[in-house]
């Protein structure tokens, strides 16, 4: 390609950080799917992506300046302008302001100045930042320092003081608080949580000993239809909120004639509120790897990707970790187990996008174009990841195959309901006693799981509980005792989204909370279709004045916000603009909050 390049030259560090990544500039031109990864290389070297180290990388990779200056603007982790090398991340999403992150950051704002884009003249920025996966250990925050050897740290239950060691250095592993927090640790029963906090998850002997890679072997010896026909006796539907059924999916795959294809683990779980794929990764990685390797024989994928959140830095650590010893064992690569199969699996990083979590967008950021959905048909099965047939499942999903596989369908499909099988992980954070990550049968009354949580504080009531994540639906105390399976959710208006369970108390302010909903969606619109992009901003500006100010006429407000609704869930591409009213929508009929706020 002739390419038009400005006159801005990249610095060492810039080009070794890009090298690094390529190899020597020697060697065979690399391909624009490693955009994202030299962005993000730069970025951790640096702290900043400067015109020259984009330059560079644009010539490394035979790609227009200007597409990857589309790209590199549109992650929210990745700097345009010059940074100090320490950015710090304070989330300020639902569960986390529950717990007072608001103060932490009027309190930083006041010492520090005000949040980026502001640049000051330390060696350390901050910003607000939508929910980091930490809602069990909230207020959360996310320390990033660049550098030779750049380190990202997560700080769970931050405060003032935690927040300025780490910004300083002085304290950044481990981090306090950091460890997985799974109330019902040892609890018999537990399928998918029962090694999480048992084992050494960077160890494939001890993952091996707790019964890990039998799946594998079995896999192999019924051969893929034999697996397939397993996952389809488990009545396995998918745990990323669409609820497709498993075994259909990869039956598409499995039939096409069309190679290579593909394997991809959506990890980009940005839901607020929603933590589960967080604490699959770190705590049991190889679960995960097995999982992925036996739905790559079923349907005769080649090579494989995981995208994990860039807010996830442990996680994606210890999937690499993973990966590297599963190759080393024989069970990734060439001859997997001695046999005719072969396959790889690869680590991705995203940047801040949660639009990404969309299984196209997704796509596109691997491939290193814009996080953008795509409009379907055609579908991921036929046309996926390089345009190729594509398998994508998310972490909770894969993590089921391996115990399918081995105890039979029938044995997981005897769990649950009869249209909602097996167990299910959900997400427990705000005004609740035991927050953390639970596993329960599907159809478990939403009381009970609230009651395993040690429920509200104590003296509190529950007001109101937001299931399924942003794009959930607020459910009020008279709906406690609403099965959590697909059916019954699906039958009551409500969702089960993500697995996320937001619990509000008498205490909480909803008003607050509702508008962060509307300031979450505006802010994290690709801005590639109009209903979406114009309904977002125009649902917060009326709910903000409806809120601030209810003594306006109620009635036309509400139709207004029905119509924007109505709007963006008839004519956006993707979930996110189709969902991006439901919960405020859900908070208006349910909770009658423009009356409290009289």
């Amino acid at each position: 390609m002739d390419l038009k390049l400005s006159r801005a030259e990249e610095t060492p560090a810039e080009r070794e950080a890009i090298d690094m990544l390529l190899g020597s500039p020697a060697g065979a031109a690399a391909g624009r799917d490693l955009l994202l990864p030299c962005l993000l290389s730069v970025q951790g070297r640096i702290g900043w992506v400067s015109e020259g180290a984009l330059n560079y990388t644009c010539k490394r990779l035979d790609v227009a300046p200007a597409e990857a200056f589309g790209v590199a603007s549109f992650y929210r982790m990745i700097a345009l302008s010059p940074r100090p090398p320490v950015m710090a991340y304070v989330c300020e999403d639902l569960s986390c302001r529950l717990q007072g992150s608001d103060s932490i950051c009027r309190e930083l704002e006041r010492r520090l100045g005000p949040p980026a884009p502001h640049h000051g003249e330390g060696s350390f920025l901050w910003q607000r930042s939508a929910c980091l996966g930490q809602c069990d250990r909230a207020p959360a925050a996310l320390v990033a320092h660049s550098g030779p050897v750049p380190h990202t740290a997560a700080l769970p239950q931050a405060s003032l003081s935690t927040l300025m060691a780490s910004i300083s250095g002085r304290s950044l592993s481990p981090s306090p608080g950091g460890e997985p927090r799974i109330p019902q640790f040892g609890k018999p029963g537990l399928r998918l949580l029962r090694r999480a906090g048992r084992i050494d998850p960077g160890s494939l002997e001890a993952y091996r000993a707790q019964g890990g890679g039998q799946a594998l072997a079995r896999a192999l010896e019924l051969g893929p239809a034999g697996v397939i026909a397993e996952v389809e006796a488990s009545r396995l539907l998918g745990r990323g909120g669409a609820a497709f059924p498993t075994s259909r999916k990869w039956e598409a795959v499995a039939r096409s004639s069309v190679h290579p294809r593909y394997l991809v683990c959506n990890a980009d779980e940005s839901e607020p509120g929603t933590f589960k794929d967080r604490v699959l990764l770190e705590e049991d990685p190889f679960a995960l790897v097995e999982g992925a390797v036996i739905a790559a024989f079923a349907t005769g994928c080649e090579r494989g990707y995981v995208y994990v959140r860039g807010e996830y830095p442990r996680a994606a650590e210890r999937l690499e970790q993973a990966c590297a010893e599963a190759h080393a064992a024989g069970m990734l690569g060439p001859r997997i187990l001695g046999q005719e199969f072969s396959f790889d699996l690869e680590v991705r990083r995203g940047a801040g996008a949660y639009i990404c979590g969309e299984e196209t967008a997704l796509f596109n950021s691997i491939e290193g174009f814009r996080g953008e959905p795509r409009s379907k048909p055609p579908f991921p099965v036929t046309a996926g990841l390089f345009g190729k047939p594509t398998v994508i499942n998310n972490v909770e999903t894969l993590a089921c195959i391996p115990e399918i596989v081995r105890e039979g369908g029938a044995a997981f499909a005897a769990v649950g309901t009869r249209d909602s099988a097996g167990t299910r992980l959900f997400c427990l954070s705000g005004n609740i006693q035991r927050p953390g990550i639970y596993e329960v049968p599907m159809g478990t009354p939403l009381r009970s799981l609230l009651e395993e949580a040690g429920g509200p504080p104590p003296g509190r009531k529950i007001r109101a509980v937001l299931l399924g994540g942003a794009a959930g639906t607020f459910l009020g105390p008279g709906d406690l005792d609403l099965p959590l399976s697909f059916e019954a959710t699906r039958a009551a208006g409500a969702t089960l989204g993500s697995g996320a369970v937001i619990i509000f108390d008498d205490r909480a302010d909803l008003r607050d909370s509702l508008l962060r909903l509307a300031a979450f969606f505006r802010e994290e619109s690709c801005g590639q279709c109009v209903p979406c992009r114009v309904g977002t901003v125009r649902q917060e500006e009326v709910l903000k004045r409806w809120l601030e100010e209810p003594r306006g006429d109620a009635a036309a407000r509400e139709l207004l916000l029905r119509e924007i609704a109505q709007a963006m869930r008839d004519a956006s591409i993707c979930g996110l603009g189709q969902t991006a009213a439901a919960a405020v929508q859900s908070a208006l009929l349910k909770l009658d909050l423009v009356r409290d706020s009289g």
